[in-house]
């Protein structure tokens, strides 16, 4: 992984008085998840008339934290819950916002703003819905605003969920946590009751079994690692060229592997085998594999576009395939999780990536299109998709150009691979099963894809 010495700098006295005098950049080191930490580093304050308000409020004393339903002059946040789900018009977002705006400045550092709102989808009446779709307006133009790696994100409700079923606790829970660190921005809709929490919220995975691809390197390991951490056995697959690291990640977590080649016919089938003999299960399955041909498109050849193609979406597509044929109920039963990694540049194109900004676009779109028959099965489909994540690939950038690429976010930095595993290991648990079917960008709200 390459060092952001920049940030490392500016976070010295020396450093940052530089910066300041410069009007340079002055990004903060994230405060990220260790197991056993507090959920938040001070008092929480919950906003808003609406009955979420007072379940957010409920819940948050439930796991200890401090709650204020009226700010202090000298109190310091560590969380702001904005809560909109009774606004009917416009001008009801008015007196919650600027209740937001009036305590921006007594936030922490790694502070977290999530607001909380109805599906403008669900509502039939422009002015409602207008007041629904404003408060995306509202979200991803505070995370903007945000200073010292603070960040401001949604949780919509969709179909009438309730704040208090167990997806929304989650998702809840996710976004106000360290976990969600490189997390701005975004929304997370639940549109179900379904779910259900973990007695450990260090480790939401507990009993599970998770099969990674491409697992022997980069965010791959990150993913397995991170889903060890939150109690998965993890089944490690990636080509046989990469046995050696394979192995030696996978044995580390005491996990077990399996060599393949995804794009192979078999492959759905043999990871279901693998499963039934050496774990009798499979509960997870997180598709990370993936590789680039990168070339502007009219000096773009067939062997190049139709690699990535066969690697980064119809090898996911044939074998969801296999994973949901009735042949597989004894290995997967009725509650598959199953995550995928697109990327920023499916959503919002990149100069050179017109294959790559394909595949990753149709994984988005299986996601989609996978919800409903995942949801028949008791199971969930998400996308996950990075932005600028520091890797050994991006070590190897030009180095005017990894800079400005580590600049071009809200929080003005890279993001690590652990910031990755963590969504895909929050959206792969039962505590996120009332999320179907979307795509959470992990990017740090990012200038492209945002």
């Amino acid at each position: 992984m390459s060092t952001d010495t920049y940030t490392a700098l500016v976070n010295q006295p020396l450093g940052k008085k530089i910066a300041a005098a410069l009007g340079l950049p002055q990004p903060v080191e994230l405060r990220r998840h260790t197991p056993g930490q507090p959920l938040l580093d001070g008092l929480a304050l919950v906003l808003g008339s609406g009955p979420a308000a007072q379940q957010v409020a409920d819940q948050l004393l439930d796991w200890g934290v401090d709650v204020r339903r009226h700010a202090g002059a000298k109190d310091r946040f560590a969380a702001v819950v904005a809560c909109f789900d009774a606004v009917q018009t416009p001008a009801d977002l008015s007196d919650t916002a600027l209740e937001v705006g009036q305590v921006m400045r007594q936030l922490g550092s790694s502070a977290r703003v999530i607001t909380v709102s109805a599906d403008p989808s669900d509502a039939t009446d422009p002015a409602a819905r207008s007041a629904r779709k404003g408060v995306e307006g509202l979200t991803r133009s505070l995370a903007h605003e945000m200073r010292r790696g603070g960040t401001a994100n949604g949780l919509v409700l969709a179909g009438g969920t309730e704040m208090s079923a167990p997806g929304a606790v989650g998702a809840l829970r996710f976004l106000l946590s360290a976990r969600s660190a490189f997390v701005s921005g975004q929304f997370l809709t639940v549109g179900t009751s379904e779910g259900a929490l973990p007695q450990d919220w260090d480790r939401p995975l507990a009993g599970k079994v998770a099969v990674v691809t491409g697992a022997a390197r980069g965010i791959g390991e990150a993913i397995a690692r991170t889903l060890h951490r939150d109690g998965a056995t993890v089944v490690g697959v990636d080509v046989p060229a990469a046995g050696e690291q394979l192995a030696a990640v996978v044995n580390s977590i005491h996990g077990t592997s399996l060599q393949l080649d995804i794009t192979a016919p078999d492959a759905g089938a043999r990871i279901l085998e693998h499963c039934r003999t050496r774990h009798g299960r499979m509960d997870l399955v997180v598709h990370n594999a993936g590789i680039t041909r990168d070339k502007m498109l009219a000096n773009m050849d067939a062997a190049r576009w139709d690699s990535v193609i066969a690697v980064n979406i119809e090898s996911q597509l044939a074998m969801n395939q296999a994973f949901l044929a009735d042949q597989a109920r004894d290995v997967v039963g009725d509650h598959l999780r199953i995550v995928s990694l697109a990327s920023t540049s499916g959503i919002a194109g990149n100069r050179g990536q017109t294959n790559y900004a394909a595949s990753k676009a149709g994984v988005i779109g299986m996601a989609s299109a996978s919800a409903e028959l995942l949801a028949e099965r008791g199971g969930t489909i998400n996308a996950v998709a990075p932005g600028f994540i520091e890797t050994e690939m991006t070590g190897k950038m030009p180095f005017l150009t990894r800079e400005v690429a580590r600049r071009m976010n809200s929080l003005s930095q890279g993001g690590r691979p652990v910031d990755v595993a963590e969504a895909i290991s929050f959206l792969g648990s039962d505590a996120a099963g009332g999320t179907n079917g979307t795509v959470l960008r992990v990017c740090g709200q990012g200038i492209m894809g945002a």
